[in-house]
């Protein structure tokens, strides 16, 4: 009898080759990346001690400010570090040369300084945002020092300039060369995933089978997706000259994806309201055309893996596109007889249907368009810019200031040996910190991190050093503690200790070519260092701190305000613009209510809301623009000026809401759906502009449902007993 080749206690080999895979996609790749920041650390500090470096430490140091798991990330971050540091050089050296004979001045301009870069970190995002970082820090970090010996400050400046360049090639080359992680590649994974994942969300909202709880996790799932997806972009470029020849469309993939999102929420919600006032007749005449949309997104009943796939499911959207009109005229003009079906209400969802199914065809089409390694789609002008609030910038700016401004008095009144340390880190503290959604929480780990920093490093200085002989000997000393700081970083709730664990360890322990043992000096600036962190904690948690309510407050005031741009911008980029801030800021606002869920689910509120009504606005605007000779529209016509009331109305709502804001919204939007009505009651326009008015009166029609629906936030304003049915037939389309 054969005996089984595995027991209870000895898992199969699959199972253990199976783990093993799990874990190197995981726990696996973070410690390549340990090892690799940690070897690139040791590079950069031996070729600065074979070069005799002034303080080979810089390089070393540098090299864990830039190191990122991702080469496209180690690359952007080194290219605005260099330009940051440069930057940082000439306005230090300008600074040295007015003021170096005067203590305050120079440290008031240094100061002043400081904020302004402080100011544009938290201004902007990502590496660019970095860039901003150095430029403040570079100018402390060189300045203060060199001040005090103005005749050495160009050779000084030139020698950090230098050691920083080191860390910046070391870093780069060690991602680039050993197992390197491409930006590249998550993008490819994210494009694949997400058009699964939004075709699957679309079959199941369309089956009515998700709960509005879902739907609110699977759209927030989605805002995270998109800011995600644009920052490995913008970083993707700088990897290889592929992906750059992909920017573009790239870039327009994910102003489509947020388009079609956006249009197929305004679709679900309306569908959502007609079931709520029972217009089954309705629903009963659109629900055809939804069960055929589903199929479309697949290959012979399979999912869109790869761009080829995305090929075939763009020509089956184009056909459906091109034959859905006149089957919606059909279904359309056999209804006409029912009197009690509300054919706006039928020709709102039919135009919301249509739109959805062009964007979606976009989207498809450029997907698609990725398999070429050239395409017309390439050619994408409008950018996804995320900025922060400008007043909350300022703010930071302001604050790093005050904190500079604060430790350089009491350098100045205590003649501190390690003031000017303290000065100087606070400047990059301040700056780091401000672009975290908690910045006090980083500036308090930073600080706890600088305290292990400081114990480790009073270890091996002065406890393995004078025993070490040789380099090697040195590195073997050096890597279990970097080794510790780098683990850390990987850790997402350690990551701000981890931060200024391996940046202040290097700081404090990383060796010279000609060492000096000096613990008076090594604990002055250790206490130097975590003071300044002490400080800008404190700073961030009183003056204005960033979880107040007011932050919050101000950003939900720009998302509904963007509502009033979709009013008044141009046309021309106005789509891309609004679609992109609006995710944009409720990523902001989601990241300061973290660990609230009610607060993240009122942002959302206002979310859906304001991208219903800004698409509703921009399509309006845009069918009024359209040149026209017809006599109808004419600017005189009061159809067309209870539309641009319309427009003002609403406009005026998101800009301050209240009652009274919202009863003229309500009242104007009323008036232009009777004006245009009347129009085409008393008219027989050609085709085509009955057509127009008839979309007018569709966009009109969706934004009087959505200020009557009773989830929305406006719904504490609306009156107790209204319908959004709209019972008047109009001409057939």
């Amino acid at each position: 009898m054969s005996t089984p080749s595995t027991t209870l206690d000895q898992p199969p080999r699959e199972s253990l080759m199976q783990a093993f895979a799990g874990w190197a996609r995981t726990d696996g790749l973070a410690w390549i990346y340990i090892f690799k920041a940690v070897f690139a650390a040791l590079l950069a500090l031996w070729i600065a001690m074979r070069l005799d470096m002034a303080q080979p430490r810089t390089a070393m140091t540098t090299v864990f400010v830039v190191m990122q798991p991702q080469s496209g990330m180690v690359l952007a971050k080194s290219f605005y570090r260099f330009c940051g540091t440069m930057i940082g050089l000439v306005v230090m050296m300008i600074f040295i040369s007015l003021f170096s004979q005067q203590p305050v001045l120079f440290l008031s301009a240094t100061a002043l300084w400081v904020g302004v870069c402080t100011a544009g970190a938290a201004r902007n995002r990502n590496f660019r945002s970095y860039g901003f970082v150095l430029a403040g820090y570079t100018a402390a970090l060189i300045g203060i020092p060199a001040a005090q010996h103005p005749e050495a400050a160009y050779l000084s400046a030139l020698t950090r300039v230098g050691e920083v360049t080191l860390g910046i090639v070391c870093s780069g080359a060690v991602s680039a060369l050993i197992f390197p992680q491409h930006a590249g590649e998550q993008v490819r994974t994210t494009v694949r995933r997400r058009f699964t994942q939004f075709v699957e969300y679309v079959c199941r909202a369309l089956s009515g089978n998700m709960e509005r709880a879902q739907i609110e996790r699977t759209n927030l799932a989605f805002v995270s997706d998109i800011v995600g997806f644009e920052a490995a972009r913008s970083v993707a470029v700088f990897e290889n000259p592929e992906s750059r020849m992909r920017g573009g469309r790239l870039a327009r993939l994910n102003s489509e994806f947020m388009s079609a999102s956006t249009r197929f929420h305004a679709l679900h919600q309306l569908m959502n309201r007609l079931r709520e006032n029972a217009s089954a007749t309705t629903i009963a005449a659109l629900e055809p055309f939804f069960r055929e949309v589903p199929p479309l997104f697949s290959v012979s009943g399979e999912p869109v893996k790869n761009a080829a796939d995305a090929a075939h499911a763009a020509a089956q959207l184009c056909d459906y596109k091109a034959a859905l009109p006149k089957r919606v005229r059909a279904t359309r003009a056999q209804l006409e007889g029912n009197p009690d079906l509300a054919l706006l209400e039928f020709d709102t969802a039919a135009e919301l249907l249509y739109r959805f199914v062009d964007d979606m065809l976009a989207y498809a089409d450029t997907y698609a368009s990725l398999s070429a390694p050239s395409h017309e789609r390439e050619r994408w002008i409008a950018r996804y810019v995320p900025k922060t609030n400008m007043v909350a910038a300022a703010i930071s700016g302001l604050r790093g200031a005050v904190v500079m401004f604060v430790l350089s008095a009491f350098w100045i009144a205590t003649a501190w040996p390690s003031g000017g340390t303290m000065v100087l880190n606070a400047a990059a503290v301040c700056a780091l910190a401000s672009s975290s959604p908690r910045p006090t929480l980083m500036a308090a780990q930073m600080a706890l991190g600088t305290m292990l920093a400081t114990l480790t490093g009073m270890i091996v200085v002065f406890g393995v050093f004078p025993h070490v002989d040789g380099f090697a000997m040195m590195c073997a000393a050096l890597a279990p503690a970097l080794l510790l700081g780098a683990y850390l970083t990987t850790r997402r709730a350690l990551a701000g200790a981890g931060i200024g664990y391996c940046i202040f360890f290097c700081f404090l322990a990383g060796p010279d070519n000609l060492m000096h043992y000096d613990p008076t000096s090594f604990m002055n600036d250790a206490i130097a260092l975590v003071l300044s962190m002490i400080v800008a904690a404190i700073a961030f948690a009183v003056l204005l701190p960033t979880d107040a309510p007011w932050l919050r407050r101000l950003l939900l005031g720009d998302l509904r305000r963007e509502v009033v741009r979709a009013r008044r911008a141009r046309l021309a980029s106005v789509t891309t613009h609004f679609e992109s801030r609006t995710r944009d800021l409720l990523a902001q606002i989601n990241a300061l209510a973290t660990g609230r869920p009610d607060l993240q689910r009122d942002a959302l509120q206002w979310l859906f809301a304001v991208l219903e009504f800004g698409n509703a606005v921009i399509d309006l605007r845009r069918e009024i623009a359209k040149p026209s000779h017809a006599p109808q529209h004419a600017a005189s016509m009061s159809w067309r000026s209870a539309v641009v009331a319309t427009l003002d109305a609403v406009a005026r709502l998101f800009d301050r809401p209240d009652a009274k804001r919202f009863d003229a919204a309500l009242a104007a939007t009323e008036r232009a759906i009777d004006d245009t009505r009347d129009l085409l009651a008393l008219l027989d326009p050609p085709r085509e502009e009955r057509h127009r008015l008839q979309r007018i009166m569709s966009h009109l029609h969706f934004v009087r449902t959505a200020l009557l629906d009773h989830e929305s936030p406006f719904a504490r304003y609306a009156p107790a007993q209204k319908h959004t049915s709209e019972g008047a037939p109009h001409v057939a389309a």
